[in-house]
């Protein structure tokens, strides 16, 4: 899609003439909530970002990756918000650069909510990340994005009873024409300010000897790095086998991360990076 056409729509958004919609692009000084936009590749996660933000964003590399990170901004209901869009994957086990960037932000970055973007054509493949998302986050919310395609396809999704079955907010869009942007903004907000909680699904049918071990591991975890985010998640990384897990183990690199985002988090208003 270009330029021209991105324009189009988005000024077709019901958000954008909703008159509490502000999409800031690159003019970021400071905000108050940070939203992560993760999703498998070929959802339509750049057009939703587009969006929320406008056609002007930030763009550049990781740190020591060479895996381009866009961000912007936009303002609703009296917050400024900065949108990170994470690398396009399949998973969150590291098995890439862009699984181990976009893992690492949402575990140790602890954005404010999650926006897991999913192919509505292709929901059964999508939802291996979204149960990995929510396994890590309990502030999540899934774009249910490409509706128009699945009407197209004769496909029908429930997305009620999806959001209960998952235990988070799921919003149907098609991000191309404009709809459900406009949900999509309320509802990022309500779960930002906490007018809305999320109990996200998690599997907890464990083998005992596995609970065992899981325990032992995560009372180690929080004694050697203290105020570890999600500490039962990484114990299960490690007793998988996750090289980049143990690594940052050993080397304490998982102290420094999880000290950076809580020092990142210290005032409501957090400095651009």
């Amino acid at each position: 899609m270009d330029t021209a056409d991105s324009t189009m729509v988005c000024e077709a958004c019901p958000a954008h003439h909703a008159g509490n919609l502000t999409r800031l692009g690159i003019q970021m000084a400071s905000w108050d909530y940070v939203v992560a936009l993760a999703g498998n590749p070929n959802t339509g996660k750049s057009t939703v970002f587009n969006s929320l933000t406008g056609l002007r964003q930030h763009t550049g590399n990781w740190p020591g990756k060479t895996v381009t990170r866009a961000e912007g901004g936009f303002a609703y209901g009296g917050y400024r918000y900065k949108l990170v869009d994470l690398p396009g994957t399949y998973s969150l086990l590291s098995a890439s650069y862009d699984e181990e960037i976009a893992r690492d932000f949402i575990l140790f970055g602890r954005p404010d909510v999650t926006v897991i973007v999913v192919d509505s054509t292709r929901l059964e493949r999508n939802l291996n990340l979204v149960l990995q998302v929510l396994e890590i986050t309990d502030r999540a919310v899934v774009c249910l994005n490409l509706m128009d395609e699945a009407k197209r396809h004769g496909l029908a999704v429930d997305d009620r009873r999806l959001a209960r079955d998952l235990g988070v907010p799921v919003v149907p869009a098609a991000a191309r024409q404009g709809e459900g942007v406009a949900l999509l903004i309320q509802t990022i907000n309500a779960v930002a300010n906490g007018q809305v909680v999320c109990r996200p699904h998690r599997i907890k049918s464990e083998p005992p000897a596995l609970k065992r071990a899981v325990r032992q591991l995560v009372d180690k975890l929080e004694s050697a790095f203290p105020g570890l985010p999600n500490a039962r998640w990484v114990a299960l990384r490690l007793l998988e086998g996750d090289q980049r897990i143990i690594e940052a183990v050993r080397s304490g690199e998982l102290g420094d991360l999880n000290q950076g985002s809580q020092a990142g988090e210290e005032t409501p208003m957090r400095e651009v990076l």
